[in-house]
């Protein structure tokens, strides 16, 4: 009955429409090509009432313009005199009216929020964390019964980037592992201190997948301002829309004043986007590059309506803000701004889909060293600039060098591709270059590999193939970097090192001293030294393993509970250098020995490998 009502009128608008527009048939002024309905001030009229409907049940009113306009008829009853007009017994077809319903109480906002979210929807502030242990997470008992200040503190006072890949990598695992709050914090606050250091680390899609493991009617303070510079990070300011009514409650700040603005903008509705910016321009919330960053968002939306050129001059100081704002734009940041801000802003670029693909490759290559990208991921990205027109000749160059070393048939074809790849057969490789060549130097057999031993097994080992490296033990010199590497790493080999073992390496390429008591360190904390060639050798290189101070006594005692979160957390503490250079020999045997103990004994062998490769 509804649809033919409606398909009556639907008809009778059409033929109306006709009628009128017969007149204007040869008529001077342009006609308009919008389609029914577009651009029309004549309102539409007004639904019809619902069949079977209560007599009394107020109807929707017509919009009327002031032209149309007319007085009340004399037969029409006044709204108060319809309200106490008697209810018929029955409708004009004999049936019964139905009863008036009575209008519905208010319902409780804790009953609606169960209605939101089902009980079994919600997740538990007791254990936090996007990736379980069946995913490579640690277990959930990861911090045991440590105090939960005493965690956030080691967490907010680490000093990030860290000089090792494996140890990053092993934090970044702990940090975004499904595991239980500890004591005398809370869920949300310590995922906000999770999210805050892995931010430092570069991990901007890790940081945010942690503030996204809470629900956000239990968003803190804390973790509102922090979950805001992880959407910032990964450049998606779409992403904090959906905390922006909590936070204003809760938190407010300039910087969600602004999402306000931005939120509007970005949902379609830049009516209201309009009068906030106008708000905030006014109170001086934001002003110069930080406010047409915003606007430039808010055009971004449906029906913006707006271009705004950001020009970058004067501007000294790369924020998170103008950051996450320029890649949700598309704007380009300026090299000079890079280096006002830290090195992990350019690991947030290398993870950003919206940078170009040539400008991500120096980034990505420094982003892979740190370990924030995978060798993988870092082959990937050079496979897609192979097949990219607006690719540099450099870049196109590396990618087909790349591809040679990864697929001619040849090995010495290949071989040479991979020095290439290196810097030329003398030149001493960096270290972002081994992590892209991984894989390919494990397709290199021991016999022809030979006089590249070491940097290949180097390479191998940045992606944790430490089976494929053993096999070159029988082939690489005994005392070389690559046998050092090896004996460090090899997870099948149960026989202990001799003194005169250790004696014999040389210490190869670099700073050999440090080289020799680093490797001295990785096998003591192997435990692939007996008591008796530890302690001369200690005593020998000067490596005082037996040296005893606060941070030592808190990672033994964690090992010996089996803290494995509170290790990795102090291990990383242990490395807070600007390089391997600066972290002692005794820190790299405490740790070694320390993730031993609490089962990561994996994560223990390619930290001690890459001393040896990096030192």
């Amino acid at each position: 009955m509804r649809t033919s009502l409606k398909a009556t009128l639907a008809a009778a608008v059409a033929v109306g429409a006709l009628v009128a527009l017969a007149p204007a048939i040869g008529q001077d002024r342009p006609e308009s090509i919008l389609p029914p309905g577009f651009g029309d001030t004549t309102p539409s009229p007004a639904p019809a009432s619902r069949p079977n409907a209560p007599a009394n049940a107020p109807q929707p009113t017509r919009p009327t313009t002031p032209t149309q306009s007319s007085p009340p008829s004399s037969t029409t009853p006044s709204p108060s005199s319809a309200m106490i007009q008697p209810l018929p017994s029955t409708t004009p077809d004999g049936l019964p009216v139905p009863p008036p319903v009575a209008a519905p109480a208010p319902v409780d906002p804790s009953v609606l929020a169960r209605y939101e979210m089902p009980e079994s929807a919600r997740r538990s502030l007791e254990t936090v964390g996007p990736v379980t242990a069946s995913e490579g997470g640690l277990e959930t008992d990861a911090f045991g019964d440590a105090d939960g200040q005493y965690v956030e503190t080691l967490m907010r006072r680490l000093t990030a980037p860290l000089p090792s890949r494996w140890m990053s990598i092993l934090l970044r695992r702990a940090l975004v592992s499904h595991v239980d709050t500890p004591s005398r914090t809370n869920g949300a606050d310590f995922a906000a201190e999770r999210a805050w250091l892995l931010l430092r680390m570069g991990e901007s899609v890790a940081a945010r997948a942690v503030t996204q493991n809470v629900d956000t009617f239990n968003y803190t303070p804390k973790l509102y301002q922090v979950a805001m510079n992880a959407s910032l990070a990964t450049g998606d300011p779409a992403g904090f829309c959906p905390l922006v009514p909590g936070a204003m409650r809760y938190a407010p700040s300039r910087g969600w004043t602004m999402a306000q603005a931005i939120c509007a903008g970005l949902s379609g509705n830049p009516a209201q986007a309009t009068p906030l910016i106008a708000t905030a321009k006014r109170r001086n919330v934001a002003s110069g590059v930080d406010m047409l960053l915003a606007q430039k968002v808010v055009g971004a939306g449906a029906q913006g309506r707006q271009a705004v050129t950001i020009e970058w001059d004067g501007v000294d100081q790369l924020t998170a803000w103008r950051f996450g704002l320029a890649m949700a734009t598309g704007v380009a940041v300026p090299d000079e701004l890079y280096a006002s801000a830290g090195p992990q802003v350019r690991y947030w670029q290398a993870l950003s889909p919206s940078v170009a693909l040539g400008d991500r490759l120096a980034p990505a290559e420094a982003a892979a060293g740190q370990g924030v990208l995978s060798s993988a991921a870092l082959v990937d990205l050079y496979a897609a600039t192979a097949t990219d027109d607006d690719a540099q000749s450099g870049a196109s160059a590396t990618a087909n060098d790349l591809q040679t070393a990864y697929a001619d048939r040849n090995a010495e074809t290949r071989l040479t591709a991979l020095r290439q790849l290196w810097g030329g057969k003398d030149a001493e490789p960096a270290y972002a270059r081994l992590v892209l060549t991984a894989r390919a130097a494990a397709r290199i057999d021991p016999t022809s590999g030979k006089a590249d031993a070491d940097h290949l097994v180097a390479s191998m080992l940045t992606a944790g193939l430490d089976r494929t490296a053993a096999r070159w033990l029988g082939t690489v010199p005994s005392g070389s970097d690559a046998w050092a590497m090896i004996v460090l790493s090899d997870p099948d080999t149960y026989r202990r090192l001799s003194y005169g073992d250790l004696a014999s390496y040389s210490g190869g390429a670099g700073d050999s001293a440090l080289k020799q008591r680093m490797l001295f360190a990785g096998l003591a904390g192997m435990g692939r030294l007996s008591q008796s060639d530890i302690e001369r050798a200690a005593q020998t290189l000067g490596v005082r393993i037996g040296a005893a101070n606060a941070w030592t006594r808190a990672l033994d005692r964690a090992a010996r509970d089996g803290q494995a979160g509170t290790v990795v957390l102090l291990s990383a503490i242990g490395m807070q250098a600007p390089n391997w250079k600066g972290i002692p020999p005794e820190a790299l045997y405490r740790i070694v020995g320390a993730l031993r103990a609490v089962g990561l004994d994996g994560e223990a062998r390619m930290i001690a490998a890459e001393a040896i490769a990096r030192a």
